[in-house]
């Protein structure tokens, strides 16, 4: 790969844009899929509304809520500005709070991809709309269906999502009532998605305006928290793989991975007692954390850990 595209590709992730396009392509792709195997309109009076509103509302619903929850911005400006469970609450200044709001609209913009995506798709596909408000279309200026009771024709529009054979003078009804459903769906979904495209360039001019940052600063503030979120991750992995080694060393007396073994030590059943005791604790007035799913039965025998750092000795 060419030095080049390299530079693009890692400006287009930075940027959010090419994730937000993956997103919104496996969306497309997905709900191609989810509508080939799954979707079967019911043709029933009473039935039909709830099933294709459904398809259309709840995956759009979901995807919505997987967005935020699967950020891990949403849980980090939760527990650090909206969550205070645990006294002292930190104070927080003015500037961290607009900062944390400029973050949060971020993350609401790139969680709206994937649902708005969805409700789009389908609108423009037509097929769930069609099958939602088959039964409420506007029939009186067909004369072939005046002579029929108010049931009866709710019956009738009800089967011609599936098509079902009809006599010759029902199936041009048919084939209009469904180009007047298609029609109104793809509205539906072009002012959807010009609606949302109107939304996200007055938001962001919104949020430039409103940002107590500079445009340079605003750049040099992604990019820290980009690169800092990717430290933290790769010191904490690493730091945590020692400090369980340690602890494991301590408690079966060799390190795993090691083939020059030494020493091999038997935990006694007191030992396996105390390591099925979960200890993730960090409040309080304890002067270091223990995190460790082995109790704090070694965080006790690990006197090197309370008086300085860690040394692994081969």
């Amino acid at each position: 790969m060419s030095p080049t595209l390299s530079n693009i590709i890692s400006s287009l992730q930075r940027s959010g844009t090419f994730i937000n396009s993956l997103i919104a392509a496996l969306t497309i792709g997905g709900q191609q899929l989810f509508s080939s195997f799954t979707f079967s309109c019911p043709c029933q009076v009473g039935k039909n509304f709830y099933y294709g509103s459904a398809f259309l509302v709840i995956p759009a619903l979901i995807l919505l809520v997987a967005g935020f929850a699967l950020r891990s911005q949403t849980w980090t400006i939760t527990s650090e500005y909206c969550c205070s469970c645990f006294p002292p609450p930190r104070r927080i200044s003015r500037l961290e709070r607009k900062l944390a709001c400029l973050q949060f609209f971020s993350i609401t913009g790139r969680a709206l991809v994937a649902p708005l995506t969805w409700l789009a798709v389908t609108l423009l596909t037509g097929t769930y709309y069609e099958c939602a408000a088959s039964e409420f279309t506007s029939v009186d200026h067909y004369p072939a269906l005046d002579n029929l009771s108010a049931s009866k024709r709710e019956e009738i529009l009800a089967g011609f999502p599936c098509c079902k054979p009809a006599p010759p003078d029902l199936v041009v009804i048919r084939d209009e009532v469904a180009l007047l459903h298609r029609y109104q769906s793809q509205m539906l979904g072009w002012i959807l998605i010009a609606l949302a495209t109107i939304t996200v360039l007055i938001s962001c001019s919104l949020a430039r305006c409103c940002s107590p940052l500079t445009a340079l600063q605003h750049r040099y503030w992604t990019n820290h928290l980009h690169n800092e979120q990717e430290l933290f991750e790769q010191a904490a992995a690493q730091h945590s793989r020692l400090l369980i080694m340690q602890r494991i060393k301590k408690l079966f007396g060799f390190i795993p991975g090691n083939e020059d073994v030494t020493r091999i030590r038997i935990p006694s059943c007191q030992d396996w007692r105390d390591i099925s005791v979960p200890s993730f604790l960090c409040v309080g007035d304890d002067l270091q954390g223990h995190y460790s799913f082995l109790g704090n039965r070694v965080d006790e025998e690990n006197e090197e850990s309370r008086s300085g750092g860690i040394e692994l000795k081969p």
